[in-house]
């Protein structure tokens, strides 16, 4: 701890011991120094603050008086608490608010441990650290050229995102990058469509940009391209490879109208390719960015779960049309990602190992949905709809008839699940976080909390 805050004053008139005492005593009083921290010792403070040994242990040994510090034999000094009495009770410590982590995590924000490239990742980012020169910087604007130029093969490969360095912005996430990319709309755009049911992540970031959203009804292959037109809408939110919802794709022929909608318009479109890649049950459709041929789509991409969820690193492939406004702008944005995190980030890519990881979940997750889903298909396939959502990593189950998501939940909840209530009476499990082991008696746990028939009556 540092000790600017002692100002203390050799013109005064007072002594300079009664002034360190009071500011002291002051500062433990109002609880600046807490019960049990430990002072610096007199040496050290009185080096720090340019005075005597004397003076500094004259204050001290009056706090010891007064009962507001105690000197500990080969430990130091050391404060006991505010208003001026020895505190007979062990210092007080505050308890942070834990969530009690439940035993079957059927969650989405998580990735089972057993599943991430821990000791790789640890690797690179150990790599980073030795280099000093690449710590004493704030890093890049726009993020590090070398992610950069690594996402350019990535996400080609991938993805079939056709892109240049120059067009890639890293940010920590997904939505602060919706924040740079409403500045560059804002004032040129009346509002944003997105397909029902929305998408409250990206719709709370265009409410603070003051941008309207407007939500659309879709048919079976996703936004139509008329309600747009209808809409007057000239920015469309979509995210191609799993739509909200229903975890469905949008097909291939939609995805050519949208875009000849986008051309013929002059109009925007901004994908949300999340896990995109994660698709295992077939090959992943491409993304529509590397379909444009012209500068319509803004291409939105990420690692959560992929790499760790707490690797927040994203990146965004902004279109020709955008790049020289971006560009005047970079210099006063802050970046938001850990340029240690994207240092780290663009020599696992470029050693191969993210594609490694990437075949390697294919197959952990395939095994894992198949697992989920023949259980729950026996133990609730009588009474509900199952619905696998391939890259959101989740399966929804919708009962006939019973009580709402959020009982359900709870429910669960009382038996040690995790599962998420969702719209539509559905209630989603995810299976990204939980190991393969504890998947059955997770089921089991759930046919417990979830008593069939006794509220559900087969439609």
């Amino acid at each position: 701890m540092t000790y600017d805050y002692l100002q203390l004053s050799k013109t005064n008139g007072q002594p300079l011991y009664l002034q360190l005492y009071e500011q002291l005593k002051n500062a433990a009083q109002r609880g600046s120094l807490r019960p049990g921290q430990k002072l610096p010792s007199i040496r050290r403070l009185s080096e720090d603050l340019g005075l005597s040994r004397t003076t500094i242990e004259s204050a001290y040994q009056q706090l010891c008086v007064e009962g507001y510090i105690e000197a500990r034999p080969q430990r130091g000094y050391f404060v006991l608490t505010g208003g001026g009495k020895r505190s007979t009770r062990p210092p007080a410590t505050v308890q942070p608010i834990l969530q009690k982590l439940p035993r079957y995590n059927f969650g989405t924000d998580a990735v089972d441990s057993s599943c991430a490239d821990l000791k790789s990742w640890r690797r690179h980012i150990r790599e980073v650290l030795n280099r000093p020169q690449a710590l004493v910087s704030y890093g890049e604007h726009q993020g590090e050229l070398p992610l950069r130029e690594a996402l350019c093969d990535y996400s080609y490969g991938a993805r079939g995102v056709i892109c240049s360095a120059d067009q890639i912005v890293i940010g920590a996430g997904t939505q602060p990058l919706l924040y740079v990319l409403c500045g560059l709309m804002q004032g040129k755009i009346g509002a944003v469509a997105i397909e029902e049911p929305g998408f409250p992540q990206a719709e709370q970031i265009f409410a603070d940009c003051g941008i309207e959203v407007l939500r659309l009804p879709g048919d079976r292959s996703g936004m139509q391209p008329e309600s747009l037109r209808q809409s007057g809408a000239r920015v469309a939110y979509v995210t191609p490879s799993s739509r909200e919802g229903n975890g469905s794709p949008i097909p291939l022929l939609r995805r050519q109208e949208l875009l000849n909608w986008a051309a013929e318009t002059g109009s925007l479109l901004i994908e949300d390719d999340y896990n995109g890649e994660l698709r295992y049950r077939a090959r992943p459709i491409p993304a529509m960015q590397g379909m444009a041929a012209d500068s319509s789509v803004v291409y939105l991409g990420s690692f959560s779960k992929l790499l760790l969820p707490s690797v927040r690193v994203g990146y965004m492939v902004l279109p020709q049309r955008l790049l020289p406004l971006y560009l005047a702008r970079a210099p006063h944005y802050n970046q938001t990602a850990s340029k240690v995190e994207q240092l780290a980030l663009a020599d696992y890519v470029k050693s191969g190992q993210l594609e490694r990881q990437l075949r390697r979940l294919r197959k952990v997750y395939a095994q894992k949905s198949s697992a989920l889903m023949h259980l729950l298909q026996n133990a609730f396939g009588k009474y509900a709809q199952l619905r696998l959502q391939e890259t959101p990593l989740c399966i929804t189950i919708r009962f006939q008839n019973s009580p709402s998501p959020a009982r359900l939940a709870e429910l669960a909840a009382a038996h040690d699940v995790r599962v998420r209530p969702g719209p539509n009476g559905q209630v989603t499990l995810g299976f990204a976080g939980i190991p393969l082991e504890d998947i059955a008696p997770g089921v089991q746990a759930l046919q417990a909390a979830w008593k069939l028939p006794e509220f559900c009556v087969s439609g």
